[in-house]
């Protein structure tokens, strides 16, 4: 079959090795959706669809609109790279409608030395193909016949044999011919689901038992939920919830597993970036249980995330692991540019006695000593800042002075304490009545 080369590598160009610092969510600057997570070569790939603002040629501006894919990756978790733009609605052979803005969730893995690329656009499902997971991938004429659908999944078991997941009046799950790019049989349904299930299947496998997962819409919004069978045609037995509904106003969900350096983890999405718009989402990781039995433990969405933070870069505690009294808050740094981010708000009363305090796990503090301590802080009549290890009891790090100041300044002190190795970092308003945190930094 003739392949077409995708001609978006001057686009690419422009995003491709673009570090990015994230906590949850985990991309900053731009909307990720969909999440589909896979390890190659010991590094983390994350295939997301890629939320934009509805351009004028599109009428659906309540709607969800994507035109393209990035591929993110990272080694640790936390830092991710952005090696930019893969595949484009304007570039595929097949799509009639180069202005459909149907770019829904993708998926990709690895077969016979190749990396493949599956994904929908208009009620078809289509294959890009690279030599590497960050390509450049090349386009498959046709889309993959007998596969009219949405989400596609791509499941390759321990024997080689490639699956097609697919949703879209029902889940479908098929065999694929060896060239990736062909249906090898008939199609087999996902049966026994309660009602609610609609899209976003993804397949996984896990000490001999399959898992099918899904969202699944049990009230107002999607859920997550799966099913497990011992073969990757079924039959399935419904399992039940992993994950609750969002608690805010977020439709969806759609997500992805994988076990990287002997952990599991979750890959989902939210509107963080967009609380008022539940159409723009981005991507969040959480950790994984699996109970003894094979089921799987409920996955609580955090806004710390995972990974290990270094004391010596920003770490952004509004991305708190536990929230004190309700006399801390957070909200956007600037709400009309929320890719800005978020500050911790500390306020107090004379009423109120009890301490002010957040944490944030995870903070590494390296071998070397470290001397001083800055923070980025806004505070109309001042206040100091306390920041201890490990508990609100734990030895004192540093005290910062935050002079009164309209605008955002960034005071310094000096350490009390030398710490070494990953710890927790508290971080207590001890006097004044408000100031906000943006970030705190730590240096040699």
């Amino acid at each position: 079959m003739k392949a077409f080369k995708i001609t978006v590598a001057a686009v690419a160009a422009m995003f491709a090795s673009v570090p990015l610092f994230a906590q949850n969510p985990i991309i900053k600057g731009t909307f990720t959706a969909d999440p589909s997570a896979h390890v190659f070569n010991g590094r983390v790939y994350v295939y997301p669809s890629h939320d934009i603002p509805a351009p004028a040629d599109y009428n659906r501006k309540d709607w969800f609109c994507m035109a393209d894919y990035h591929v993110y990756s990272s080694d640790d978790l936390v830092h991710w790279t952005d090696h930019g733009v893969i595949v484009d609605q304007a570039t595929v052979p097949w799509l009639g409608n180069k202005k459909s803005y149907s770019m829904w969730a993708p998926d990709c893995n690895y077969k016979n030395g190749k990396y493949y690329f599956y994904f929908p656009a208009n009620n078809a499902i289509g294959v890009a193909i690279a030599d590497k997971p960050e390509g450049p991938f090349v386009h498959q004429p046709t889309a993959i016949r007998g596969a009219g659908g949405i989400d596609p999944c791509i499941f390759i078991d321990d024997d080689g044999t490639p699956y097609l997941v697919w949703s879209g009046m029902g889940l479908q799950v098929c065999k694929l011919k060896d060239n990736m790019v062909e249906l090898d049989g008939a199609s087999s349904r996902v049966n026994d689901i309660p009602r609610g299930m609609t899209e976003g299947p993804f397949m996984f496998k896990r000490k001999g038992i399959y898992y099918m997962t899904f969202p699944w819409v049990e009230k107002e919004r999607e859920t997550l939920a799966y099913c497990t069978s011992d073969s990757p045609m079924g039959p399935w037995k419904f399992r039940g919830k992993f994950m609750e509904q969002s608690e805010t106003v977020c439709w969806t969900n759609h997500h992805s597993f994988i076990e990287f350096k002997g952990q599991w983890y979750l890959f989902y999405h939210h509107n963080d970036y967009s609380p008022y718009f539940d159409k723009n989402r981005s991507v969040c990781i959480d950790k994984v249980e699996f109970n003894e039995d094979g089921t799987i433990a409920m996955v609580k969405p955090t806004i710390r995330g995972v990974g290990v933070t270094k004391a010596t870069e920003e770490i952004q505690i509004d991305r708190y692991s536990q929230l004190g009294p309700e006399n801390v808050k957070v909200d956007f740094v600037h709400s009309d540019s929320p890719f800005d981010g978020w500050k911790a708000i500390f306020w107090n009363t004379t009423q109120y006695r009890q301490p002010i305090w957040l944490s944030y796990e995870r903070v590494d503090f390296g071998s070397k000593p470290l001397k001083s301590v800055q923070l980025r802080t806004y505070a109309p009549a001042g206040g100091t800042i306390q920041l201890r290890a490990d508990s609100l009891q734990g030895p004192v790090i540093a005290e910062v002075k935050v002079k009164d100041s309209m605008e955002w300044t960034m005071p310094t002190a000096e350490l009390r304490s030398q710490l070494q190795g990953v710890h927790t970092l508290y971080v207590l308003m001890t006097d004044g009545s408000h100031v906000e945190v943006d970030w705190v930094k730590f240096a040699e």
